[in-house]
């Protein structure tokens, strides 16, 4: 095939247009196959519909809490799916019986340096806690304590269960853990409940 072409015709220099027609074929077949291949992906992955309809629903939930014009990556939207609004929790401190110690001292460092943020803006020993942890058996009110907490303060809530963090491919379990709490600052205030977590 190259021997019918002359010699001279293949060692001279490419024209002006030879060489724009050459990038512009190269774009397009490159573009094509970009969107081939990722098409082609797409349609494999099993869970394309799931991830959609998570979609959807995250995207409800933050406008619903009023959380607009935030960049969310897969993972943190699929974390999304478990916002819960504060005004939509039905448990108030009058639910919860016989914890009258563990509410007053939820009350006291969590909730009030959320309401009075004025007061112990000065303070690092006065801000809300990182994290609080609440054990005990089954049944013992722990869940109720976290949402009327979250109802009280008025904070955002992320409601997950422990199994919500694991995932069958290696590393996804590290992403979505990740993915909590980078939602959570862009959320923020924020709440994160993580039920169950001793059975994992």
């Amino acid at each position: 095939m190259l021997s019918d072409i002359p010699r001279d015709a293949l060692l001279r220099p490419l024209t002006r247009n030879e060489v724009v027609g050459m990038l512009v074929r190269l774009t397009i077949f490159g573009a094509a196959t970009y969107y081939s291949i990722k098409w082609v992906v797409d349609a494999l992955d099993p869970t394309q519909k799931q991830k959609s309809q998570a979609k959807k629903r995250a995207e409800r939930l933050m406008k619903q809490i009023g959380v607009e014009g935030v960049s969310l990556t897969e993972y943190e939207m699929n974390i999304a799916t478990h916002l819960v609004d504060p005004r939509s929790i039905k448990v108030t401190w009058r639910d919860v019986a016989g914890l009258d110690e563990i509410i007053s001292e939820m009350q006291d460092t969590v909730i009030l340096p959320f309401q009075k943020r004025h007061l112990f803006c000065g303070s690092k020993l006065l801000q809300p806690p990182k994290g609080v942890l609440l054990y005990g058996p089954p049944g013992c009110g722990k869940t109720l304590i976290a949402k009327a907490t979250a109802k009280a303060s008025g904070c955002r809530f992320i409601n997950l269960q422990a199994s919500t963090l694991t995932d069958k491919r290696y590393g996804e379990s590290q992403k979505l853990t990740a993915a909590v709490f980078s939602l959570a600052v862009k959320i923020q205030p924020c709440i994160i409940f993580i039920d169950e977590i001793g059975n994992y």
